[in-house]
């Protein structure tokens, strides 16, 4: 009696500890994590942070045509008051007399206020800051394509290799039924100890592949969460199945090259490279220019003996008037600076130069890439379909002793490589469309 309560009770347990690890389980669909990945990635906040930075260097631009005020203050105490020389008639020994005036302590405190007028780099450097501005945001845009295209493929990878898994795992059921009716025949004296070596060898060759698509999963459920920025340790369970949908029209290379000329943010990044580099010749150049800046003071001096600042006079001063600075010799650095942008600006058309002429080789190789694996996908997907019809004749034919084992075998064999082969072509179309959309700028 008390045994059959302690069974009862231990299944209670087991069943509660399993429904509480299974409600544990973060169901995740491919929706859930493009979301998460768009708030949670790290690599996304840091690209956020650049738009921050961006903002501030604009008012730091900005900061060049207002106006500057400073307030100053010092107290100093002498032990010998400052001389003033010319005082009196020169000694027989032409020397110039020199006195001595003024209280041993002496205090001043400024307010002065600059503001700029005319400054020719001024204007240049807040252009430039709004272009670094937008370009920050514009790779922002790039990154987050490049994380939603990759947390799709991750997504995916995870999605196959559990189908290739269950398929692995049914052909060596298979395998091990196999196993068993070679060892029936043979201890029945109706088999071949060779056939029984041949279907254990069968099933061993497939346990390491098994193994292998095991661990490929668990790398491909870490990487997502990496990229998701949830902790190693949470346990993530992919609710979305493997389906496909209507093959879409795959665009010509004219419209991929054309959209992601226009679309994709990589890309409008380099045009804006071009602005940027052109505003900071400007700048470059302003530094040879005068400058004009409206300035204005008022002080307060004050002297006195032993800090007896209380019975002492403060008399003010004030002016306001223009500053002209005009730069004569910076030891050849403006002129540097200015060649230092003119090359930077010619780099970057380089670049862009190269990299849209590199697009259309891009853009012909990813449109190559989806029509190669739809055209692979359809021929994949009738195969699979003939490999299992096939598969179910030979074992239909090998239960009535028409067909031996052998034949059975590579049937299974056939039917293995069939799924293997359909799976990894639904991978590399799905992944091929994937990065076209990329490319062009979308995210589907």
């Amino acid at each position: 009696m008390k045994n059959k309560i302690y069974k009862r009770a231990f299944a209670l347990v087991l069943s509660t500890t399993i429904a509480i690890a299974a409600s544990a389980q973060q169901k995740l669909s491919l929706d859930d994590a493009v979301t998460i990945a768009k708030s949670e990635n790290p690599m996304l906040k840091a690209s956020a942070l650049d738009i921050s930075r961006s903002e501030q260097q604009r008012k730091i631009a900005q900061s060049l045509l207002l106006p500057n005020v400073t307030a100053s203050g010092v107290v100093n105490h002498y032990f010998n008051q400052t001389p003033f020389f010319g005082f009196g008639e020169a000694t027989t020994e032409d020397k110039i007399p020199y006195g001595r005036f003024g209280g041993e302590d002496q205090l001043a405190a400024v307010i002065a206020a600059t503001q700029p007028i005319l400054n020719f780099q001024a204007y240049p450097a807040i252009q430039r800051a709004k272009l670094k501005e937008h370009e920050s945001s514009l790779t922002y845009k790039a990154q987050q394509l490049e994380t939603v295209a990759l947390v799709k493929q991750t997504y995916l990878q995870a999605l196959v290799l559990h189908e290739r898994i269950k398929v692995q795992e049914e052909s060596i059921d298979r395998n091990k039924l196999a196993l068993q009716d070679a060892r029936s025949l043979f201890a029945q004296g109706k088999g071949l100890r060779v056939d029984t070596l041949r279907a254990f060898t069968s099933v061993k060759n497939l346990e390491p592949l098994l193994l292998k698509l095991q661990f490929a999963e668990q790398t491909a459920e870490l990487q997502l969460k990496a990229l998701l920025g949830i902790d190693s340790l949470t346990d993530i369970q992919l609710s979305d199945s493997l389906y496909l949908r209507e093959a879409s029209v795959i665009p010509s290379e004219n419209e991929v090259y054309a959209e992601a000329r226009s679309n994709n943010p990589t890309y409008q990044v380099l045009t804006l490279q071009q602005e940027i580099s052109e505003r900071q010749e400007k700048i470059a150049s302003g530094g040879r220019l005068p400058t004009v800046s409206a300035i204005a003071a008022y002080q307060v001096n004050s002297q006195t003996r032993d800090f007896n600042y209380n019975n002492a006079y403060f008399p003010t001063s004030s002016f306001i008037g223009l500053q002209v600075a005009v730069p004569l010799f910076t030891g050849l650095s403006n002129q540097a600076k200015v060649r230092d942008a003119a090359i930077e600006t010619s780099q970057w058309k380089l670049r862009s130069t190269n990299a849209f002429e590199q697009l259309r080789a891009t853009a012909h190789q990813l449109v190559a890439n989806n029509r190669e694996s739809l055209d692979r996908l359809q021929t994949t997907a009738s195969v699979s379909e003939t490999a299992r019809l096939s598969y179910s004749i030979v074992e239909y034919r090998y239960k009535k002793g028409v067909s031996s084992r052998l034949e059975l075998t590579d049937a299974e064999l056939d039917l293995a490589n069939a799924q293997t082969n359909y799976l990894e072509a639904v991978y590399d179309y799905l992944s091929a469309r994937i990065a076209l959309l990329k490319l062009m700028g979308r995210e589907e």
